[in-house]
């Protein structure tokens, strides 16, 4: 069987066919990295092409099998929210079919993030639309994850061809589920280094690609930490990251702060945390430990393997597209066996360091411990005007995820409370806590709080801040309940929503069950963030202005 692959990447659709018996006769991809990343480990000899200008006289004849991955960045929910570009996306789909119709092979398939799933089904039945004339060629599409099939991540991705999927499972009782912990000790092993997915082994001074990151710094260490376990808007994640399960989906770009991060306790220092080596990322990418990667650098190395598809996956499909059999068929660890490494090495970059320093205008937002609701709904320290004159503000934020309303915690509902005895008999007790507490944030200035948030200076850092105000929340909220009740909590909540929202009847505002629910603490969180908004400790930066 003849095959070609568009948007080759570095290798995940080649090396998969090549272990299938495939002969790969074209391959196209426009970056440079990657292409030498292909070159070297396939021992091809491509030249760097911009698909969507592909000359199709020049491609093989007698083709049997095209397969690609288009970019997927303007359909991925990673990109602007879901907000990318989806007509400019298009563009590379329906070169991809185009040329599928020129060579009109036996069989074709194409990869891609799942979202993908519903812009093929809707576009090949809506008349009008930029890839209904290829209604005719009739795929299957289907989401996959690759963790059911081998792979040591879960990565769900779509899949559209014309290759008898139902192949695909009878393959599934040969491919073992593999784990990050299952990487993590093969790659660490002191004596011979064994593929947990492939088989083939090497000596540990041959393994390249092991450059750790330093380890997470407290600051990174908690942002990572909450925007994992404690995200306002989205689904918990653990953290560090399971050992027992396959990793989270390995993505092309992160930062050393960010919630796609897999995280790490590092097995060889305890209490130390840390992101992923290169040969690791790519050990769960599926590539085998032979495979090396020609970058400029740890980002360009992250990116490339981040991108691509797993060979563990493109295996089956070309074992499907053959037609081998259940009985047939070769296990990864029977045909990666004897893989080598190529004879020209990769450059040896140095991982991304921690954050140093950062621009004056560095911006705040954390949630305040205790006070976060989900969907969208919390409390939060934020700065803003950032620079010389920042501004230090607590937010109240409502309402559910695409519909996120803000109360202005100015002052009026504190003065209103003051004419109810029983709210403002607590309130008055508890201008003790507050008077301590204001007396703690006498160790900074908003000035000095945002050039130590910046790295320009030592000292008190907005998280003392943030976790000393949910401590406050979490101390007031206590009180309330015991002195005043759920029920009157829930009525004064009632009203402050229906005045701010500007609507008459509280049933008509969006997600006032959930208000209710969380009366009393909210409640709370409202006197502390108007308490904290009204500090004086905010105009001694005025005053020196």
């Amino acid at each position: 069987m003849r095959a070609i692959d568009l948007y080759a990447g570095i290798g995940g659709w080649g090396l998969g066919l090549r272990l299938a018996g495939v002969e790969l006769v074209g391959s196209y991809e426009r970056w440079k990295p990657a292409i030498d990343t292909h070159n070297a480990n396939l021992g091809g000899q491509i030249e760097p092409v911009d698909i969507r200008k592909l000359d199709f006289t020049t491609l093989p004849q007698d083709v049997d099998l095209v397969v690609g991955s288009p970019p997927c960045t303007e359909f991925s929910y990673a990109n602007r929210g879901g907000s990318g570009d989806i007509a400019e996306g298009l563009k590379d789909l329906v070169k991809f079919f185009e040329v599928v119709e020129h060579l009109k092979p036996k069989f074709w398939a194409m990869e891609n993030v799942p979202r993908v799933a519903e812009v093929l089904r809707t576009g090949f039945k809506t008349r009008g639309h930029a890839l209904y004339r290829f209604r005719h060629l009739k795929p299957q599409i289907e989401v996959f994850d690759f963790s059911d099939y081998g792979a040591p991540q879960a990565r769900r991705r779509c899949i559209a061809t014309n290759i008898p999927l139902d192949r695909l499972s009878s393959y599934r009782a040969k491919t073992a589920e593999r784990t990050l912990g299952d990487v993590l000790k093969a790659i660490g092993s002191s004596g011979a280094v064994v593929d947990p997915v492939w088989g083939v082994s090497l000596q540990p001074s041959q393994l390249t690609e092991l450059q750790s990151e330093a380890p997470l710094n407290d600051e990174e260490l908690r942002m990572n930490r909450e925007a994992k376990e404690f995200h306002p808007v989205y689904n918990n994640m653990a953290f560090p990251d399971p050992l027992d399960e396959p990793a989270r989906t390995v993505t092309a770009t992160c930062t050393r702060v960010s919630r796609e991060s897999i995280v790490i306790a590092d097995p060889k220092v305890e209490g130390q945390f840390r992101r992923l080596t290169i040969r690791e990322r790519a050990c769960l990418q599926g590539f085998p430990i032979t495979y090396q990667f020609y970058a400029r650098s740890f980002a360009e190395k992250a990116k490339m393997i981040g991108n691509a598809i797993p060979p563990t996956f493109t295996y089956l499909l070309a074992c499907a597209a053959l037609g081998t059999s259940a009985e047939q068929f070769k296990e990864f660890q029977v045909i990666g066996k004897d893989l080598t490494i190529p004879e020209k090495r990769a450059p040896v970059t140095p991982p991304d360091r921690e954050g140093r320093t950062y621009p004056i205008s560095r911006g705040f937002r954390a949630a305040l411990p205790g006070l976060r609701f989900k969907s969208g709904m919390r409390f939060e320290l934020a700065n803003a005007n950032a620079g010389e004159t920042t501004e230090w503000k607590v937010r109240f934020f409502f309402g559910p995820s695409k519909d996120i309303r803000e109360i202005d915690l100015d002052g009026a509902v504190s003065r209103d409370l003051q004419d109810s005895s029983r709210f403002s008999s607590v309130i008055r007790a508890f201008q003790k806590e507050f008077t301590k507490a204001a007396q703690d944030f006498t160790s900074t200035t908003p000035a000095k709080l945002q050039l130590a948030w910046a790295h320009k200076i030592e000292g008190t850092g907005p998280y003392v801040i943030v976790d000393r105000l949910g401590a406050l929340a979490a101390d007031l909220h206590g009180r309330l309940a015991k002195e005043v009740g759920e029920e009157d909590g829930s009525v004064v909540v009632d009203y402050i929503i229906t005045v701010a929202s500007g609507v008459g009847e509280v049933d008509k505002v969006v997600g006032h069950r959930k208000l209710g629910r969380y009366a009393l603490p909210i409640l709370a969180g409202i006197i502390v963030g108007e308490w904290f908004n009204a500090l004086e400790w905010h105009c001694e930066q005025k005053a020196a202005a």
